[in-house]
């Protein structure tokens, strides 16, 4: 172990000790990779696909705890709060201006239970997009659709 200096202690005693995984912890709210059983992002949060993933992993772990990021307006996460309400979860608001992430929600516990798949698939979420961004959605289009012959 390298022996401390005074810039080390002034360090320290400003930001507290460094914590092991300090870069996994800022990504993931202030939890580890292997205590996750679900992480949100950003966008996926404002989804009911997100929602809907988050209630299933609720009813599955009743002693997990929810992690919301501050940087998301508190509007979006009306729904999810009333989630963990519903099924006695607690859940904590976290804000750190010195990091950047685009993780929105963590479902985690206190320890490791190491589940491999914590994000919502992706694809799933890429081809419903799609599927939306092709149906028809103004009434003008609709009708453009009965007269058009292919």
């Amino acid at each position: 172990m390298a022996n401390k200096n005074v810039e080390d202690y002034l360090t320290e005693g400003i930001h507290g000790t460094r914590l092991p995984k300090q870069g996994e912890r800022d990504y993931f709210l202030g939890t580890l990779r292997e205590r996750i059983v679900l992480a949100l992002k950003i966008g996926q949060i404002m989804t009911n696909k997100g929602l809907g993933k988050l209630e299933e992993e609720m009813q599955k772990h009743k002693d997990a705890k929810l992690i919301f990021n501050g940087h998301v307006a508190s509007k979006f996460l009306k729904a999810e709060k009333e989630l963990a309400d519903q099924y006695n979860i607690p859940y904590t608001v976290v804000t750190n201006e010195e990091t950047d992430t685009d993780i929105g929600a963590v479902l985690t516990y206190d320890y490791a239970i190491d589940k491999e798949d914590i994000f919502l698939d992706e694809e799933e979420e890429l081809d419903s997009e799609e599927e939306a961004n092709e149906a028809p959605t103004s009434f003008l289009s609709k009708i453009k659709q009965w007269f058009d012959p292919s």
